[in-house]
């Protein structure tokens, strides 16, 4: 009788066994995150409608938004009663050659949201690119301007993957960067 039990307990065992071995799988292991692209430059260059001249605008960080180092910022001069067409480029200049965030920017811009906002009066700001889900991006604006003036233009790029939007804002997602020029329209 005692021969009996034997491959039972044997079969027992290996059933134990395996189903341990199976919940130790490796499968179930967290993705890695994405490691955030360090940034150095952000370039804001604008072109009027028309007569007038071209601006370019540029923030400057040798060690990223994150270093010590405080970022060089250029001042931003545009004309009263004018319409510009903008582009907003963002680099990786601590790489050689320099990485094109903005590229990363768009193709991954159901994830990324850019927000204008000033403070000069008679200037407005208007995204015109949007994503693959016609939803907004902002790496293209008009920049229009009625009035002389001084203030500030900040610029705001939020990560949302999973939370971008019909009611998108700059209150969600990840902050990538947060630049502010100084602004005259004269």
């Amino acid at each position: 009788m005692k021969k009996l039990f034997r491959p039972y307990l044997a079969i027992l065992l290996m059933g134990a066994m395996a189903a341990t071995t199976t919940a130790c799988d490796d499968d179930d292991e967290p993705a890695a995150e994405s490691e955030q692209e360090m940034i150095t430059t952000v370039t804001l260059s604008l072109v009027p409608s028309g007569k007038g001249q071209s601006v370019t605008a540029t923030w400057k960080d040798a060690d990223g938004i994150t270093g010590s180092q405080q970022p060089t910022i250029d001042v931003l001069n545009l004309a009263p009663n004018t319409t510009y067409t903008g582009t907003l480029t963002i680099l990786d200049e601590s790489k050689t050659p320099a990485a094109n965030i903005s590229q990363e920017v768009e193709a991954e811009g159901d994830e990324h949201e850019l927000f204008y906002t000033t403070t000069v009066p008679g200037v407005t700001i208007a995204t015109t690119d949007v994503d693959k889900n016609n939803r907004p991006l902002g790496l293209k604006t008009t920049v229009t301007t009625t009035a002389t003036g001084t203030g500030e233009v900040r610029i705001l790029l939020k990560h949302q993957p999973g939370q971008k939007g019909a009611t998108s804002d700059p209150n969600k997602g990840e902050t990538d960067i947060d630049v502010k020029f100084n602004t005259v329209v004269q």
